[in-house]
């Protein structure tokens, strides 16, 4: 593959409006190619039901199309870049999705993905995700300077109006990284990302039939993150912490994960400390004070 590769020809350039081209081009500059080609495909939906050019007969079309919340607003994102596009003002409507719930995978699935990823680098992206429960984006634009072998972390460079932060990685993944191959300054971005992820799909998807399994056809990218956030929660119970992992700004969007499974019933382990000594040793250890009893202190910590 050469440095300069074809840029990859417009599929969907809808005939139901002229300047289809013009209006994709202006997207790529600013969104992902995939996020690109889905609005001119929302766009020709709208071009068929009004207008393009007028603003507010528009907006009553999309706020009474029989559609779900969720499908307008998408085509409200559509429309509001070719407002932009043509330079036009209007009164974006809002619409409020519907609460549904993600759907989350088990480790035992992540881990049939990652060992079954046809190269070193999916694998590793996979296991990167897995660890830090970062975006594909994110974790797409990793660059070798990001990792500190000493202090075993990788800098996360924030996308989607995400917090920056520094996360902690196993040795195993950190052998993995450096076992890759040195191109850029970039760990992963030989290619696009949507390129990657569309290699992605394909192995999932073979796997998922191979095995008889339709739940790791349902494991995009972000499955990754969801299972990483609930499993974090699960064994802290610090929902603040898990804000901060995930790089969230509002607590609202953490809070999901608190309810996405049922929590077994806790079990612990139970230690007894008589002196000043004993009790700081499990502290360190992870152990957390419950009470006083009988001239002796009771200490407990999560299986």
């Amino acid at each position: 593959m050469g440095s300069n590769p074809t840029p990859r020809t417009f599929s969907c350039t809808p005939r139901s409006f002229s300047c289809a081209p013009e209006y994709f081009e202006y997207l790529r500059g600013r969104v992902r190619e995939t996020t690109a080609e889905s609005y001119c495909t929302r766009l020709k939906v709208l071009s068929k039901l009004g207008n393009l050019d007028n603003p507010e007969k528009m907006k009553t079309l999309i706020c009474t199309y029989p559609v779900s919340e969720a499908r307008k607003e998408l085509l409200t994102n559509a429309y509001d870049y070719y407002g932009r596009f043509k330079k036009m003002s209007w009164d974006k409507p809002r619409f409020i999705r519907e609460d549904k719930a993600f759907f989350l995978p088990t480790e035992e699935e992540l881990s049939i993905l990652i060992s079954n990823a046809r190269s070193a680098k999916m694998s590793t992206f996979l296991q990167l995700l897995k660890e830090t429960a970062s975006d594909s984006g994110e974790a797409w634009k990793l660059k070798w300077l990001d990792i500190d072998t000493e202090r075993k972390t990788v800098n996360i460079t924030p996308t989607k109006n995400h917090n920056a932060r520094t996360l902690p990685v196993s040795d195993n993944l950190l052998s993995r990284l450096f076992k890759l191959e040195k191109k850029n300054d970039r760990v992963f971005a030989t290619k696009d990302l949507d390129s990657f992820s569309r290699c992605y799909a394909l192995m999932r998807n073979r796997l998922s039939a191979r095995l008889s399994n339709p739940r790791i056809h349902l494991i995009a990218f972000r499955s990754f993150r969801h299972w990483k956030a609930t499993d974090l929660y699960h064994k802290t119970k610090d929902i603040l912490y898990v804000k901060w992992f995930l790089g969230h700004k509002r607590l609202e969007n953490t809070l999901v994960y608190t309810h996405l499974i049922p929590m077994k019933e806790d079990q612990y382990h139970c230690r007894v400390a008589k002196t000043i000594e004993e009790a700081k040793q499990l502290i360190e250890q992870g152990y957390e004070f419950v009470c006083d009893m009988q001239s002796a202190k009771i200490f407990r910590k999560r299986k």
